[in-house]
């Protein structure tokens, strides 16, 4: 919940999103309480409407983001740079596909052994469903596959991550919140 203190709040779709962000905060030696910055998740792009805050978004509800900006009076016939320019970015696909694609599928698969779930992924692998998949679509499926794994994922990720290799949204609007 954001704080009547708060100067900033940033909002995002969902809680992975929030332990993202605070995470790297954390790990860039950044203090949101120290800034007097909130980060909100919404429990989805649909409930943005009449928010004027920054945020990320995946890229199947950049449509929504866009709607409720221009609803919010911030700009007519929004496209992507717009968004940036208000403090918005768009992840390609989701979070997690960013995050994969940052660290590479060893390094997830790394992440994933060390809280003791490979066999599991390697059960995922197996199911008929998932062949021809490719080994990034098998990660997003997993880390989405339980109740608090894309949370927990999240910051696992992000605290694996090279700081120099932060995915693009989630560094900008860690730049933009901290600007």
């Amino acid at each position: 919940m954001v704080s009547r203190m708060s100067r900033t709040a940033v909002i995002v779709e969902g809680r992975s999103d929030q332990i993202a962000l605070e995470a790297l905060a954390r790990r860039q030696g950044r203090h949101l309480d120290g800034h007097d910055i909130s980060i909100v998740p919404l429990g989805g792009a649909q409930a943005i409407g009449g928010v004027r805050l920054g945020g990320i978004c995946d890229v199947n509800e950049e449509g929504y983001f866009i709607r409720a900006l221009e609803a919010a009076g911030l700009g007519v016939d929004l496209t992507r740079p717009d968004l940036e320019r208000l403090g918005f970015y768009v992840c390609v696909v989701d979070l997690e596909d960013e995050l994969i694609r940052a660290l590479g599928p060893a390094t997830v698969e790394k992440v994933i052994e060390g809280e003791g779930e490979l066999r599991s992924f390697r059960l995922l692998q197996r199911q008929p469903v998932q062949q021809g998949w490719t080994i990034e679509r098998q990660l997003r499926r997993f880390i989405s596959s339980h109740s608090g794994r894309k949370a927990r994922y999240a910051r696992l990720l992000v605290e694996a991550l090279d700081l120099a290799a932060v995915p693009r949204p989630l560094a900008s609007l860690v730049d933009y919140v901290f600007g």
